[in-house]
């Protein structure tokens, strides 16, 4: 990476918060997702900000400049590939763009658009998080000195997950519309994959597959609904 300008009053990384003095701009449409980039972040010493579509990000971005941008492949608004290349192409560029998806077949494609990392979701581990950020700062933006890699993982809130469930419930419920299907598929597989829910992740995945060879989705999507609704009821009973 290049262009690292030297701001004045930026605090210094440390062994304890490496990401000392970053800001995190996090694109992410799931709740339970940025709830454990904020845990990360926090536990970094980086600040985080969150746009949950390409148009928010957009607007953040005539404010400030961030120092690093995580951007989810899959938003409501449009493919985080397309807000990929367009942030790369941008003069002076973000420093650091790392995509984000609970597809890792979509890793070639997010390199492709320009981004300088990619994360595969569940984005838990505070080691990999910070490594993969520190690997793209110049020397003199890296903490100095050696530094204890502790093998922890953050655990969001049960209750944003809670809310994507409700979120996808009344994308099928309400506003279902066959165009949606792909993004109803992309969020529901990368929300699961984020909470280790391996079942509902399947039946994203299964609706993902019938939807791109252009088969029925009618079946998929009720299994899917089926299992979403299980789980809210199992919240409201507790």
């Amino acid at each position: 990476m290049e262009d690292f300008d030297p701001i004045a009053n930026i605090p210094s990384p440390t062994a304890a918060r490496p990401l000392l003095g970053l800001t995190v701009l996090v694109v992410e449409d799931s709740r339970y997702a940025c709830e454990a980039m904020h845990l990360l972040c926090l536990r970094s010493g980086a600040r985080i900000r969150r746009a949950d579509c390409i148009a928010s990000a957009k607007r953040h971005l005539q404010v400030y400049r961030p120092s690093v941008i995580l951007v989810d492949v899959g938003l409501p608004d449009g493919s985080g590939l397309d807000l990929i290349a367009e942030l790369t192409a941008l003069s002076p560029r973000i420093d650091i763009i790392l995509g984000l998806s609970g597809d890792e077949m979509l890793h070639d494609g997010v390199m492709a658009a320009g981004a300088d990392g990619f994360f595969a979701k569940p984005v838990e581990n505070i080691a990999q998080f910070q490594e993969a950020i520190l690997a793209h700062l110049p020397a003199d933006r890296r903490p100095s000195g050696p530094r204890v890699l502790k093998d922890e993982t953050v655990n969001p809130d049960p209750l944003a997950y809670n809310d994507d469930l409700a979120h996808v419930a009344s994308l099928i419920n309400e506003n279902y519309d066959e165009r949606q299907v792909g993004y109803v598929a992309q969020f529901i597989t990368g929300v699961a994959k984020s909470a280790r829910d391996t079942v509902l992740a399947r039946a994203g995945e299964d609706l993902a597959a019938a939807h791109a060879l252009r088969q029925p989705t009618h079946q998929p999507i009720a299994a899917l609904a089926g299992l979403v609704q299980k789980r809210l009821d199992r919240q409201l009973a507790i």
